[in-house]
C-alpha cells in the first residue's frame, strides 16, 4: 500500500470469565494497574490509532473509564471470535488497519504492535510471533507420534493486525468457524498471506498464577524497594471527630487539627514520602496554608499517592500503628485495614494495622492525646 497508515484502529478482547484464575484475569492487579488497562495503555502510545473498541463486561467498563474516558465498548460473544466480531462492528468506518490484542497480554510493547500494524497494513495481514523455544511432540493416545521441526515453528501473539478491508471480509466469510483460535486462520483462508513480524518473550498471556509472577518480574526487573517510616501526634479535645484511617468512630472527643486530625492516614503518608525520599507532610500541607483548613485526610493520601506516581514509585506494604489509651480500637481493626487497602490502591493482605494503650502514662495516657506510628515500602523505577 502506497497510502500512509494516518487511522488505525484496536480491537482488545477481554471478555473472558477467567476460569483458571477463579476471577477475569484481565482485571487482576499487576503492578497496582489492572491487566487490562496494561494492555490498552500500549496502543494508548500509538499515534495512529485514533480508536480503541474494548470487548469486555459492563461490569469492568467503569474501572476502565477511570484510565481511560475515551473508549469505545463492545459487549463480549460466546467465543473469542464472537468477540472479535463485536468489536469489529464497534470500528469506525475510517479505519485503514485493525490491530487484534488480547487483553489478557499487558506487556505488549508499543513499538512492535505499531510495526505489526504497517506490516498489516502494507501486506494485508501480520502478526506478532516468537520461535518456538521447546521441542513439541504430536501426542495421541498418550503416546509421540511424530517430533515436528522445531526451525520452522513460531508461537503466534497478539496482535494480529489487518487491513480493515480483508479482515472484515475473512469475518463475513469465515465467521462461523467459531472454534478458530485466531482471526489469521481466517485471513489464511481467503489466500492471504500473513507476515509476521518478530516479538519478543515478555509479550506472554497472563492464563495461570503463574504468568502473572513472571508478568510481575519483568516489570520490576531494575526496580528497588524502599522503606520509610512515619510519625504522627495530635491532640484529642471535644466537638471533633475521632477518624483513624478513614473511618470515623464514635468517641467523645476527637482530633485537633488543621485538616480532620486523621493522624493513622498522616503517619502513613509521612512513611510513603519518606519511602521516596520526597519530604514530609508538614511541608506539603503546611498548617498555615489557609486554602486546606478543614480538609479530608484521603484528599492528604490522594495528593501523596499522585505524588508518588510522578516520581515513579508505588507503594506496596503499610503497617501503621496507633497508640491511644481510648477509645478501644480492636473492634474497628477490620474497618480500618480495609479502608486503609481501599485508599493506597493496596490488597488488604498488604495493610496491617494494629493498636497499643499508654497504660495511662502521660497525655496519651489520660486520654488527651493520641499518636501513629508507620512503616510504609514502595517499589522505585518499575517499567511502566
Amino acid at each position: 500500500m502506497s497510502e500512509e497508515l494516518t487511522f488505525a484502529g484496536a480491537v482488545i478482547v477481554a471478555g473472558g470469565l477467567g476460569k483458571r484464575m477463579g476471577r477475569p484475569k484481565q482485571m487482576l492487579p499487576l503492578a497496582g494497574v489492572p491487566v487490562l488497562a496494561r494492555a490498552v495503555s500500549a496502543f494508548e502510545q500509538i499515534p495512529c490509532v485514533k480508536q480503541i473498541v474494548v470487548v469486555t463486561s459492563a461490569e469492568n467498563r467503569e474501572l476502565l473509564k477511570q484510565y481511560f474516558p475515551d473508549l469505545t465498548f463492545a459487549l463480549p460473544g460466546p467465543t473469542r471470535l464472537a468477540s472479535v466480531i463485536s468489536g469489529v462492528h464497534a470500528l469506525d468506518g475510517r479505519v485503514q488497519a485493525v490491530a487484534v490484542h488480547d487483553g489478557a497480554r499487558p506487556l505488549v510493547d508499543s513499538a512492535a504492535a505499531l510495526r505489526c500494524l504497517k506490516s498489516g497494513y502494507a501486506n494485508g495481514a501480520s502478526v506478532l510471533a516468537v520461535p518456538v523455544k521447546d521441542t513439541i511432540k504430536v501426542v495421541r493416545a498418550g503416546a509421540v507420534e511424530r517430533t515436528l521441526e522445531r526451525n520452522v515453528l513460531w508461537a503466534a501473539q497478539t496482535p494480529q493486525c489487518y487491513r480493515a478491508d480483508i479482515l472484515r471480509r475473512a469475518l463475513d466469510k469465515f465467521g462461523y468457524l467459531q472454534d478458530a483460535t485466531d482471526e489469521s486462520q481466517l485471513v489464511e483462508r481467503l489466500g492471504v498471506n500473513v507476515k509476521i513480524e518478530p516479538s519478543d518473550y515478555k509479550n506472554l498471556k497472563i492464563t495461570t498464577p503463574e504468568d502473572l509472577v513472571m508478568a510481575e518480574a519483568f516489570l520490576q526487573a531494575g526496580a528497588r524497594q524502599r522503606t520509610g517510616f512515619g510519625f504522627d501526634l495530635h491532640r484529642m479535645v471535644p466537638g471533633r471527630k475521632f477518624i483513624v484511617g478513614g473511618v470515623e468512630i464514635a468517641h467523645d472527643k476527637g482530633f485537633l487539627g488543621h485538616s480532620d486530625g486523621d493522624v493513622v492516614l498522616h503517619a502513613v503518608c509521612d512513611a510513603l514520602l519518606g519511602a521516596a525520599c520526597l519530604g514530609e507532610i508538614g511541608l506539603l500541607f503546611p498548617p498555615t496554608d489557609p486554602t486546606i483548613e478543614g480538609i479530608d485526610s484521603k484528599e492528604i493520601a490522594r495528593r501523596v499517592l499522585a505524588l508518588l506516581k510522578e516520581n515513579g514509585a508505588r507503594p506496596v506494604h503499610i503497617d501503621a500503628t496507633l497508640v491511644t489509651q481510648e477509645p478501644k480500637i480492636s473492634p474497628h481493626y477490620a474497618a480500618v485495614r480495609a479502608s486503609l487497602a481501599r485508599i493506597f490502591n493496596l490488597d488488604e493482605s498488604d495493610v496491617s494495622f494494629k493498636s497499643k494503650s499508654h497504660e495511662r502514662v502521660g497525655e496519651i495516657g489520660r486520654g488527651e492525646a493520641a499518636v501513629c506510628h508507620a512503616a510504609a515500602t514502595v517499589i522505585i523505577g518499575e517499567k511502566k
